[in-house]
């Protein structure tokens, strides 16, 4: 029998759901009460990623924009819709560092920046579905899984990642495209 906090956030995770597919049939109040229950975290992103509070206020902003005309794209597959959220916020506040001009040292001083709490990919790995996510990438090649992780946990660019490896960037593309068709062939087994 599942403990209660498992329960609990069960029921979470099945009210963001419900939130999500409310929001994409245009309903303002299923919108409004999930920015009530995931702004607080979004923002979080945000300004880890910008380091700048205005910045961050208004990619969260841009955030919501953005979940409100394509919250009919997020599918219920029984991970969580907090994943989907925090990629958007994400992507939101790289785009925004990127056309700020500042290069780099932004998402590098972002990384920098003490937390004391998990950082959002650790919670999102946190749940059920963190044991079945190590797996898969330890079924991946060393190299793939760590360039997999510097993209999706740690925002490195495509950029990035080739000159890391010392590929070409669009070999780094596929390496990424590859390696996450193969996490999702062996996350449905």
């Amino acid at each position: 029998m599942p403990r209660r906090d498992e329960r609990e956030k069960r029921v979470s995770i099945a009210e963001i759901e419900d939130l999500i597919a409310r929001t994409a049939r245009g309903e303002r109040a299923a919108f409004l009460d999930l920015y009530d229950r995931t702004s607080a975290k979004l923002f979080g992103i945000c300004l880890r990623v910008l380091d700048d509070r205005a910045d961050a206020e208004e990619v969260l902003q841009e955030t919501y924009v953005k979940i409100w005309r394509n919250a009919d794209r997020y599918t219920a597959n029984g991970l969580s819709p907090m994943t989907w959220l925090i990629t958007v916020a994400r992507n939101s506040a790289i785009d925004k560092r990127r056309s700020r001009g500042r290069g780099d040292r932004g998402l590098e001083a972002a990384a920098e920046l003490p937390d004391g709490g998990p950082t959002p990919e650790a919670a999102a790995m946190a749940g059920s579905e963190r044991a079945r996510i190590v797996l898969c990438l330890s079924e991946l090649e060393a190299d793939r899984a760590a360039a997999v992780r510097g993209a999706y946990l740690q925002g490195l660019s495509y950029q990035e990642l080739a000159e890391r490896y010392g590929v070409p960037l669009n070999t780094m593309r596929t390496w990424l495209r590859r390696s996450l068709l193969k996490l999702r062939e062996c996350l449905t087994r």
